[in-house]
C-alpha cells in the first residue's frame, strides 16, 4: 500500500491580539466559530479549520496565505468592503485554464496577513 497524505485540515496563522482577529474573522469574515480555548481560535471554513493563535510579540512571524473559494467574487468583494475591509488590488484574472478562468483579488487582516478571495470562472466570465 502506498503512502498518501489526505486533505489538508488545519492552517494555523500567528496573530497579535486574540480578541480581535475573532471578531474579524467571525464578524467581518462571517467565518462560523468552532470554539475558542484561551488564545487559541478556530473557525470552520468549509471543512479547513483555521486556527488563529495568539503569539507572544518575541515570537517570529509567519503565515500562510488563505484563499476563500466564493461563487461570486464582485458580490463577495462587494458585501466585505461594506464590512470595512480594504482590498489592495481589483478582482483580476489570475490564469486562464483549459475549462474555467481562475480570479481573485486580495486583502490583509489586522495582523498583516495576505488573505483573498478566489472564483473558478467559466471561460470568458468577466466581472461587471
Amino acid at each position: 500500500m502506498a503512502f498518501a497524505l489526505g486533505p489538508v485540515g488545519q492552517i494555523a496563522l500567528n496573530v497579535a491580539d486574540a480578541d480581535r482577529s475573532e471578531a474579524f474573522y467571525g464578524e467581518v469574515l462571517g467565518l462560523r466559530k468552532l470554539f475558542r480555548f484561551g488564545g487559541l481560535v478556530f473557525f470552520d471554513c468549509g471543512g479547513l479549520r483555521l486556527l488563529l493563535d495568539q503569539a507572544p510579540p518575541e515570537a517570529p512571524k509567519f503565515g500562510s496565505l488563505v484563499y476563500f473559494r466564493v461563487a461570486d467574487i464582485v458580490l463577495a468583494r462587494r458585501e466585505l468592503e461594506g464590512r470595512g475591509v480594504a482590498f489592495s488590488d481589483e478582482v483580476h484574472l489570475i490564469a486562464p485554464m483549459e475549462d474555467h478562468d481562475l480570479w481573485m483579488t486580495f486583502f490583509k487582516d489586522p495582523d498583516e496577513h495576505i488573505l483573498a478571495l478566489m472564483m473558478e470562472a467559466p471561460k470568458g466570465w468577466r466581472p461587471g
